[in-house]
């Protein structure tokens, strides 16, 4: 019981670990954003040990707590989840499935031998109350193999709080109904695999006035490095096998009866088992435990997807290739918050304006020296703007407009004969959708990255990579999230040694988050690492934890670390 208490309170759990032998990770982020002076209600969600869990989803059925208020009602929803893992093992992509709908893609970071690792992570949820406010079904995939060589297991627990409103918080603004963009299938995690496209039809409520979607996305696979892949056109200037096709750009699209409604350019997450797993020890990339989603305000087809009939909803991920597919693949997922009207009546109107190609706007420049030095340079644009004329059964008519203004860079350098290898991207865009001129979604963002990686030996079996990131954006309120500002860089090193008696490695982390959200919460953080040990950890701001943690302390010497097997661009994977 001791146990259970600590891991609902994630500031005393990781102060109480943080002396122990185990190894403390975690994800730099913000505190949820929910009140802390109200009643609170926690339930267990589920228990599991995923060990060989391809194909076994764990599947739960959920009946929300009645003795937090009527549900519903509540201030704030947060999930609080938990992880244990002793071995050798790849990080493992976790989908979170309630009702159909995706609510949280996560992925756990990779353990070692020894005293192994813990991580706690809390995530707010309020969004999906309506989903949370009657009995369903909810399911966790976690897919883990257990084999020689590989024995990590994964042992979890997730509860959910629930917290009370009150007049001075009061209920949580929330969608009528929630309609999920997925698979539907009851048996494992909703998302779906692409290419190609995934599709499904929708029938929206007669009366909806409102329509706002969220994009879940992500690359895996020979799409995991996806920023690294070079134009078609020019793999043929690189060593054989040493690069993937397609090119580095990708666009996530959001398609009504075929029609573009709007897109995403995805932020680059990167696993902690990607290209350097000791630079990811114990401070993970951000977004690697907590991937960020994308948001799009639909409500300009309000009047179509409300006649009634079901219409076709389509979410891909296109290259800047002359095809414009992937390679193999992208999990990909979504949902509809949709807002009904008081009266019953049918929602009427038209879309005045619709300016969206089929496709970003793309070119690709490579420059190859005498020495074979290359360069490769990726462009892109995207414009949309889409005006409609929304009408509601009582009579309130309503002129929307969304539009997107987004843009891709990534330029690629290979050096010393293709032993070292750069990649400086970044993406920029603003969102903004308008509601008689209230504005209703904005989301302006920027993804700056920079990664090198060098090899020490000629095989590629020793090497170096250095990576600079940053996740700097701004969201509105709607669709039902507190609206906030994000800046988040991370500057972090590492070095990889692949052996037949172990992999071995070193790794360094510098972290800088602010957080300020339109409540009047603020957060910020500046943490840094180095060989496994907190050298640095300055929390302050309203969000901030009253007890603060004390420094982790070094657990295993880095002699003594082995890791499992690394995954480096190109499709390269060295070890287990």
């Amino acid at each position: 019981m001791l146990l259970q208490t600590l891991l609902l309170v994630p500031s005393f759990f990781l102060a109480i670990f943080s002396n122990a032998a185990v190894l403390v990770d975690f994800q730099v982020a913000n505190p949820p954003p929910v009140p802390q002076d109200t009643k609170q209600c926690t339930i267990q969600i589920l228990q599991r040990d995923f060990a060989f869990s391809f194909g076994l989803s764990e599947i739960v059925q959920y009946a929300p707590p009645t003795d937090c208020g009527e549900p519903g009602s509540w201030a704030g929803i947060t999930l609080n989840f938990t992880v244990t893992s002793n071995g050798t093992q790849f990080d493992r992509l976790g989908i979170f499935t309630f009702q159909n709908v995706e609510i949280w893609r996560t992925s756990t970071p990779e353990p070692t031998r020894g005293d192994g690792i813990i991580w706690t992570y809390a995530k707010d949820v309020t969004r999906y109350t309506p989903l949370f406010a009657k009995n369903g079904t909810f399911m966790l995939q976690l897919d883990n193999l257990i084999q020689t060589g590989l024995d990590g297991v994964y042992s979890t627990v997730l509860h959910a709080t629930f917290h009370t409103s009150s007049p001075t918080h009061p209920p949580a603004p929330q969608a009528n109904t929630i309609i999920p963009l997925s698979t539907l299938a009851n048996d494992t995690g909703n998302d779906a695999s692409v290419p190609p496209g995934f599709s499904i039809n929708v029938t929206l409520p007669r009366n909806a006035v409102e329509v706002y979607a969220e994009l879940y996305a992500s690359g895996n696979g020979n799409e995991e490095f996806w920023y690294f892949n070079v134009p078609n056109q020019f793999l043929s200037a690189l060593p054989a096998g040493f690069a993937l096709g397609q090119g580095p750009f990708r666009e996530v699209r959001l398609l009504v009866d075929g029609q573009v409604a709007g897109v995403a350019f995805p932020y680059a997450t990167i696993f902690t088992g990607g290209i350097v797993p000791t630079a990811w020890r114990p401070i993970t990339s951000y977004g690697a435990i907590d991937l960020p989603t994308y948001f799009l305000d639909l409500t300009p087809f309000a009047p179509i997807l409300s006649d009634g009939q079901p219409h076709n909803i389509t979410i891909d991920v296109a290259s800047a290739d002359p095809n414009r597919t992937t390679l193999q693949n992208w999990f990909v997922s979504g949902l509809l918050q949709v807002v009904t009207d008081s009266s019953s009546k049918p929602t009427t109107g038209r879309i005045t304006s619709y300016s969206a190609d089929s496709f970003a706007e793309v070119s690709n420049d490579a420059s190859i020296a005498s020495n074979r030095d290359t360069v490769i340079t990726v462009k892109a644009t995207r414009n949309i703007h889409i005006e409609a004329d929304v009408t509601s059964g009582s009579g309130e008519t309503k002129h929307v407009v969304f539009s997107q203004n987004l843009s891709y860079s990534n330029v690629q350098t290979y050096l010393n004969n293709f032993n070292i290898q750069n990649v400086f991207q970044t993406a920029t865009g603003a969102v903004v959708s308008t509601h008689n001129q209230v504005q209703k979604v904005v989301d302006t963002f920027s993804y700056p990255l920079g990664i090198n990686i060098t090899n020490i030996t000629p095989d590629g079996r020793s090497f170096k990579s250095v990576f600079d990131h940053s996740y700097d954006r701004v969201l509105l309120p709607a669709p039902f999230i507190l609206g906030s500002t994000i800046r988040e860089h991370q500057l972090a090193d590492g070095f990889f040694n692949v052996a037949p008696t172990g992999n071995t490695g070193n790794g360094t982390s510098q972290n800088q988050l602010s957080y300020v959200d339109l409540a009047g919460n603020t957060y910020s953080r500046e943490v840094n690492a180095a060989l496994n040990v907190i050298t640095l950890d300055k929390q302050s701001g309203s969000l901030a934890p009253v007890q603060q943690t004390s420094l982790q302390k070094a657990t295993v010497s880095q002699k003594e670390a082995t890791f499992g097997s690394v995954r480096l661009p190109g499709g390269k994977r060295f070890g287990v």
